[in-house]
């Protein structure tokens, strides 16, 4: 295997988001636009997005970190407008733009547009994410948002299986579709519930972080393995286990969390990166496969989905956001009542991506009687053509719709309120526990040591309220900025004494090691308290 094109690819990507993180375009749109412009660069190596690698490989570790930073009790009482999001629109999107494709497109059986219509119906989890992060939408419609992209792919590759059977020529029935469906998400969520507490019993019960760790790289590959192996929905299966885990996060070792999130966040972003720029980087590939297809033709055949795409999300969005509170009273009792602002900007949030090119690349070259897949290459054009075209359109304008629609900004003074009395209870717990400990003669400590304790809970309890303070008049620092400066200077200074100490041979290079270590922890330590 050649690794100099994936060492390319990697780097390249990684550049470019890093570049991204400087600009006002989200990376995904910058990373997109980068693989475009560099397809047709002499000498770049052909990147075919092959669906066994992304499927199996990339897809289940972006499922597991989306899903364990979200919230599984923001998602619980979100389920209603998540479900009709993650499986009612993609059915319906299935059948409006599989319908549009088959009286557009002379020739095409409504068996293979249907397929077209599952590819390119589940709007991506990381676009979502990605876009949602940098733009700062309203909690419910980010939690919506997530829950959608989480779990919608489970319903477009169901469906888009049972349109493959139907078009390869295997018989398929509606009855038949249905139950695949029941069985793919039965079996997903049940296969999740099935190694969930487990897999959380030995994150619980291995005692080194090293180990912890690995299990958790892991954890997405065994969720989904198992369960496609027994053909249910491994999409549900990950997402399942990961809300479960994020869940009870807290129950793991201190030192498992620390290392977990820099590595997931490491693996994040190297995944994310890589998987835009490999969406433009199939430029090449799906225009060579166009064949008789003439440059105006194709080119409207994409508008027009590309146009379909877009119109069934609100035509689907709107009666689905109001017309339940009008029919139900509890629905109208229980929920949040939505408002026409957030449902502008959750249809209009509809970006598609790699897991959409991804199952396009899976339909096969052939039927079962030997003869071509119909319009295959065309299908795969549009798939492209779609995707590129709800990330760049939708990407670039969802930020100034969100500044234009001014969403009431966010009560940073209430949240803080609240993180400080929440840290009050906390630390009015914690000391009361101290007190009972230092009453043991078995935990007898020096004076000093036993206030250094009470101070450290008296500083924890203490650095929310002054957050809410005023600004160093001479600075404009808060107290948090100022406190995190000096802890770092102080700090500092230790270091390049211990560095010199090494370079004068007064200490070796492994204890060199334990007292950096020690000191990066008690900065990390004084970091987020004033965080």
């Amino acid at each position: 295997m050649d690794v100099v094109p994936l060492l390319f690819l990697v780097a390249g990507s990684a550049a470019v988001a890093g570049v991204a993180r400087r600009t006002p375009v989200p990376a995904p749109l910058l990373l997109v636009a980068a693989g475009l412009a560099v397809s047709y660069v002499p000498g770049v190596p052909a990147y075919a997005l092959d669906p066994g690698v992304v499927l199996p490989l990339l897809l289940p570790p972006l499922l597991y970190t989306s899903a364990s930073d979200s919230s599984y009790l923001d998602l619980r009482a979100q389920l209603r407008p998540v479900a009709l999001l993650s499986v009612g629109y993609v059915l319906f999107a299935t059948f409006v733009v599989g319908w549009a494709a088959y009286l557009l497109v002379p020739g095409l059986p409504l068996t293979a547009a249907l397929v077209l219509g599952a590819v390119v119906a589940p709007p991506d989890a990381v676009a979502a994410t990605a876009v949602a992060r940098r733009v700062g939408l309203p909690s419910r419609i980010t939690t919506i948002l997530q829950g959608e992209s989480l779990l919608n792919d489970a319903t477009a590759i169901t469906a888009y299986r049972v349109a493959l059977a139907a078009a390869v020529g295997e018989g398929a029935t509606w009855a038949g579709g249905v139950g695949e469906f029941l069985i793919a998400a039965i079996g997903g969520v049940g296969i999740g519930l099935v190694v969930m507490a487990p897999l959380h019993w030995l994150r619980t019960h291995l005692k080194e972080a090293l180990l912890q760790n690995t299990l958790s790289l892991l954890i997405p590959f065994v969720a989904y393995g198992v369960a496609e192996q027994v053909h249910a929905s491994g999409v549900l299966a990950v997402v399942t286990v990961a809300l479960y885990l994020g869940h009870r996060a807290w129950e793991v070792d201190f030192a498992t969390r620390l290392q977990e999130e820099a590595v997931w966040k490491m693996v994040a972003f190297v995944l994310e990166s890589s998987v835009f720029a490999l969406i433009g980087l199939q430029l090449p590939v799906v225009l060579g496969g166009l064949g008789t297809y003439s440059g105006p033709e194709a080119a409207w055949y994409a508008v027009a989905v590309f146009l379909v795409v877009v119109a069934a999300r609100f035509v689907w969005v709107y009666p689905a956001a109001f017309l339940p509170r009008l029919l139900s009273r509890r629905i109208r009792e229980r929920e949040e009542n939505p408002t026409w602002r957030g449902a502008m900007v959750t249809a209009w949030a509809g970006m598609r991506g790699v897991v959409s090119l991804a199952i396009a690349f899976s339909i096969p070259v052939t039927l079962h009687d030997g003869g071509p897949f119909p319009k295959r290459n065309l299908l795969l054009f549009l798939t492209f053509t779609t995707v590129i075209g709800t990330l760049v359109v939708q990407g670039l304008t969802l930020p100034p719709l969100i500044r234009l629609l001014k969403f009431p900004d966010r009560d940073t003074r209430a949240e803080t309120l609240a993180e400080a009395n929440a840290q009050a209870q906390a630390s009015l717990a914690a000391e009361r526990r101290l007190e009972e400990l230092l009453a043991d003669e078995r935990n007898a400590l020096p004076p000093p040591l036993a206030d250094r304790l009470r101070t450290v809970l008296e500083r924890r309890r203490n650095s929310v309220w002054e957050r809410l303070g005023q600004a160093n008049p001479v600075t404009g620092e808060s107290v948090d900025d100022t406190y995190r400066r000096l802890s770092r200077d102080v700090i500092s200074a230790e270091r390049e004494v211990f560095v010199r100490l090494r370079d004068g041979r007064y200490i070796d290079d492994e204890m060199l090691r334990t007292l950096l270590r020690r000191l990066d922890l008690e900065e990390a330590a004084a970091y987020r308290e004033a965080a």
